[in-house]
């Protein structure tokens, strides 16, 4: 019993899930502190707020929680996935944001596909644009030995300032400086969540994102292409002697990570909130919230979807701090803190492994000498 016990505590899924859960703790801790700097009185409440989350509201609360996840959930699998194969896809935003405009598109101009299946086509081009901007930094990596994190940080760019051409050129509000509305058609089924929480935007986009989470897990695990993948991000060097085609891979990664971030930009304008795209200078934030959300999750699928969920959850408790006088700034500091502190994960990922290495050569050399004792 003991042995299983040790065996459970040195594995690696207790070690990814520990070190998470310490740079949750290390996020929320700096969190208290902004609360207290900026309204002592309140901090207490605020910070209680922010635990609670989405449960203060009961199921409505729940459904924003699953609606703000789901577009994250997305773009932190196509970060976590290109992570898992070696590369640092940090043009998850680009592709969002063109997946995005695809989705509107076709959710705006193509009123002449029937109606069962206009959304499913709008998410499939979200799907396309989204693999196709994602390959342009994996075919520069593979074949010019371009830094992916050069060429995706300017496809951000790149694709902000086309989508900014392209909504003001086809599908422009000039009232509102935004897309216009797209047509019912477009917009994803609720299939009865509206009903279930009541009040909130959740529709099938957060089935979609958990089906993406199995996929991916399958494929990174089960699969030999997912192998391959794997062999490829840990030892370029030892892969391509085995016979496995690097170029192939690199490609194939970031084509598969921008599909995922274009799907997830589809997920968050056909949801029916009220949500458009806006003909602003700005990065789409769902991008950048990914990578903490991959580095929170440490990659894995199932890690990314449970951060996803808990950034969400802790999005609706900022909102709801709004009841204790604390300004839109104090709370949008708050949620970006405790999300980038995601990245420490990593951090305290290597010190428990340190930690376990310590302990096991003590344990090895008390043992020695305990066989010795014994021989004498």
């Amino acid at each position: 019993m003991n042995s299983k016990r040790k065996s459970i505590f040195k594995g690696e899924g207790f070690v990814n899930f520990s070190s998470s859960i310490l740079a949750i703790i290390c996020g929320l801790l700096f969190g208290f502190i902004i609360l207290l700097a900026s309204n002592p009185s309140q901090a207490v409440n605020g910070f209680m707020m922010i635990i609670k989350g989405g449960f203060t509201d009961g199921m409505k609360g729940v459904g924003d929680v699953l609606y703000y996840a789901t577009p994250i959930i997305m773009t932190g699998l196509s970060v976590g996935f290109a992570f898992k194969t070696g590369l640092f896809n940090i043009g998850a935003s680009g592709q969002f944001t063109a997946g995005a405009f695809a989705a509107v598109y076709v959710g705006i101009k193509w009123t002449f596909l029937p109606a069962s299946i206009h959304w499913l086509v709008a998410l499939l081009a979200a799907i396309l644009v989204g693999a196709l901007v994602g390959s342009i930094p994996g075919i520069l990596k593979a074949f010019f030995n371009v830094n992916e994190v050069i060429s995706a940080i300017m496809m951000n760019y790149i694709g902000m300032y086309i989508v900014n051409l392209l909504v003001r050129n086809y599908i422009y509000d000039p009232l509102k400086n935004q897309s216009v509305a797209v047509a019912k058609s477009a917009i994803l089924p609720k299939a009865g969540l509206d009903k279930i929480f009541v009040g909130t935007s959740l529709n099938i986009g957060i089935f979609i994102a958990v089906l993406c989470v199995i996929l991916i897990y399958v494929i990174l695990n089960k699969t030999t292409f997912g192998y391959e993948l794997k062999a490829c991000g840990l030892n370029p060097h030892a892969s391509k002697y085995a016979g496995i085609n690097e170029k192939r891979n690199i490609v194939l990664s970031m084509v598969i990570s921008g599909a995922l971030a274009g799907l997830g930009g589809a997920l968050l304008y056909l949801a029916g909130s009220g949500k458009y795209l806006q003909v602003l200078d700005i990065i789409a934030p769902e991008g950048f919230s990914g990578i903490s959300v991959a580095l929170l999750g440490l990659s894995n699928p199932i890690g990314i979807l449970f951060s996803g969920l808990f950034i969400g959850h802790i999005t609706v408790g900022g909102y709801n701090m709004q009841l204790f006088d604390f300004v839109s700034e104090a709370i949008d500091i708050i949620i970006a803190a405790i999300v980038y502190c995601g990245a420490l994960s990593l951090l305290f990922k290597t010190m428990i492994h340190k930690i376990q290495m310590k302990r096991a050569k003590k344990a090895e050399a008390k043992a020695v000498g305990t066989d010795k004792g014994k021989e004498a």
